[in-house]
């Protein structure tokens, strides 16, 4: 357990400073094309890296798109395979809360989005955008905002982030297949195969495991499945218990490898080449009138709020989840309104699902609506936060002066006791 709380709070430190560099790197695109010199930004953006050999022809925002996120995805999936394993997820009763919070935080902003934009162009997958929340920007805010919460708070959300972002990636691959080769797909199921005999055997040299993750990628890619779940595969079929004698297993010592690249490189890079949105008087009156745009912030910011907490809420009255420890019911609906920051995955699905509707306009509404939307439940879960904070202070403030008192109540154990 003291090693699973360890890996925790690694894990936490990385995500909190990634998401930091991730915000930097949006700000700094949304300034770009948005400045004098945004034809430089949109000309960087569609700047093609061909790989003639291999048949890819790519713009530098593709292989962003593509490429760098199946490193984040490899890093979610390890993270995910270690909380079920050794993890929160691994004990029944506290994983039943997060995962019925993740349920609740992915159906309900469908649901939503699915109502206000029916019959829209794009709809029919465009209601998947609000459906995950990104962990590094939400986990970078609760570590600048929540810093006097419980640790539970970030052990219920980081939890919460990796199960609904296992769904963001099912949905993914089932919405986003449209040609399937069969033969391609059975390539990149043997490089899992691969992969998971050499975890079964103890190999360890990367000569290995790079090839197969390079060509698993590339099967997907060929196969018309979207490349990125080769990340997550790969994460969840590494091994993460420790063999006797063995100091750090091989999930682990991958993700002390990876994961700041992921954080500080990969996803800051998606942020920079996926954020840049015009923003305009235009854009900001379609926000508040388009039903597209509509959809994306009602099911981000009213789905995600009402269903993380509104079935959390449920799950334990019922008895069905326990609450986490030292938490509140006001705490659990803070941390709801953060999972209302979508990011990462949000503005790629909307990529994904709107690329070909209305010459490419819809994309850039649609990103506009999860970068506004994020923004306001980052502010609002700020606020949430540090009102919680002091109250939780406040509390603790109390109980130690009451001890204090007690102790110098007792004779001998003031403050004046030289014993």
């Amino acid at each position: 357990m003291t090693q699973v709380r360890s890996e925790l709070s690694r894990y936490l430190r990385t995500e909190t400073v990634g998401g930091a560099i991730l915000l930097i790197a949006a700000a700094v695109a949304l300034l770009w094309v948005n400045s004098p010199w945004g034809d430089s930004y949109v000309t960087m953006t569609e700047t093609p890296l061909v790989i003639a050999p291999l048949h890819l022809d790519l713009t530098l925002a593709d292989w962003t798109k593509d490429g760098l996120l199946a490193i984040f995805f490899f890093v979610a999936g390890l993270e995910l395979k270690r909380e079920l394993v050794v993890g929160e997820l691994a004990d029944p009763k506290r994983a039943a809360l997060p995962i019925i919070a993740a349920i609740g935080g992915v159906v309900t902003p469908a649901v939503i989005a699915l109502a206000v934009g029916f019959g829209e162009p794009g709809m029919d997958r465009g209601w998947a955008i609000p459906v995950a929340t990104d962990i590094a920007f939400a986990l970078a805010v609760l570590a600048m905002t929540g810093s006097r919460i419980p640790a539970s708070a970030r052990v219920f959300l980081l939890s919460l982030a990796v199960v609904d972002d296992l769904v963001a990636i099912i949905l993914i691959a089932v919405l986003f297949t449209t040609t399937l080769s069969l033969l391609w797909l059975l390539a990149a199921v043997a490089c899992f195969a691969g992969w998971a005999l050499a975890q079964h055997r103890r190999i360890s040299t990367p000569w290995l495991y790079v090839p197969l993750a390079l060509v698993s990628w590339y099967a997907l890619h060929e196969a018309g499945i979207h490349p990125t779940l080769a990340g997550v595969t790969l994460g969840l079929l590494t091994r993460v218990r420790l063999d006797p004698g063995e100091e750090q297993a091989p999930a682990t010592r991958l993700e002390h490898l990876v994961q700041p690249i992921s954080a500080g490189l990969c996803v800051p890079l998606f942020a920079l080449f996926a954020s840049g949105v015009p923003l305009d008087g235009k854009v900001f009156g379609e926000l508040f009138s388009d039903r597209l745009a509509l959809a994306v912030i009602l099911g981000l910011l009213l789905g995600k709020t009402v269903g993380i907490f509104g079935i959390s809420w449920l799950a334990i009255r019922l008895g069905v989840a326990k609450r986490p420890a030292g938490l509140g019911y006001r705490d659990m609906f803070a941390l709801s309104v953060l999972g209302a920051i979508g990011f990462t995955v949000s503005l790629l699905v909307a990529e994904l699902a709107l690329a070909d509707v209305d010459d490419g306009s819809a994309v850039e509404l649609a990103k506009a609506a999860v970068l506004v939307t994020s923004m306001a439940a980052s502010l609002a879960g700020s606020a949430l936060l540090l009102r919680r904070g002091r109250v939780h202070q406040a509390r603790r403030d109390a109980r130690a002066l009451q001890r204090k008192s007690e102790a110098e109540a007792v004779p001998g154990q003031g403050e004046g006791s030289t014993k």
